[in-house]
């Protein structure tokens, strides 16, 4: 069962009243970077490809990401944490849809804690602003053996 977006702003803790959705918890633009070196995935381990913080554009309101098409890093600027008894999932929220944009995440375990990282693909030219909400997290009820405990842990917060 999916936990209601109270519950998931409750264990975030450090969220707006305006990123709390019914069934979830928007997450907001942290930074985008590109790729600019390969990374590997092997049987013995993995190694991300080096990135380039992408230089936002200061337009009296906010920075603002001026993308073309292609494929980003985004970070989020909210800290993600997952408790136990409980898995996380990540989808785009429709106003990335509606601009020829895909945010593609994977599956966050249970004694994850970190910002958290997707992968956005941009299909015509966008504007997004540090700070807008472009995901939205959700919690489901899971069984589990064990908690996070990867190369991953406190991402983007130590």
């Amino acid at each position: 069962m999916f936990e209601s977006g109270r519950f998931v702003a409750d264990v975030l803790g450090d969220v707006n009243d305006d990123q709390i959705q019914p069934n979830g918890v928007d997450l907001r633009l942290g930074a985008v970077y590109e790729q600019v070196e390969p990374g590997r995935i092997g049987t013995d381990g993995k190694t991300v490809g080096e990135r380039r913080e992408r230089d936002p554009e200061s337009d009296g309101d906010g920075d603002v990401y001026r993308l073309d098409p292609g494929g980003y890093v985004v970070e989020y600027a909210d800290t993600v944490r997952i408790p136990e008894g409980h898995v996380g999932f990540l989808y785009p929220r429709s106003s990335l849809l509606r601009n020829s944009c895909m945010l593609d995440t994977a599956v966050w375990d249970a004694g994850y804690e970190g910002r958290g990282e997707g992968l956005l693909e941009v299909y015509h030219p966008v504007e997004l602003e540090r700070g807008a909400r472009i995901a939205q997290l959700v919690l489901a009820e899971a069984e589990h053996a064990d908690t996070y405990d990867g190369s991953y842990q406190r991402e983007g917060i130590e």
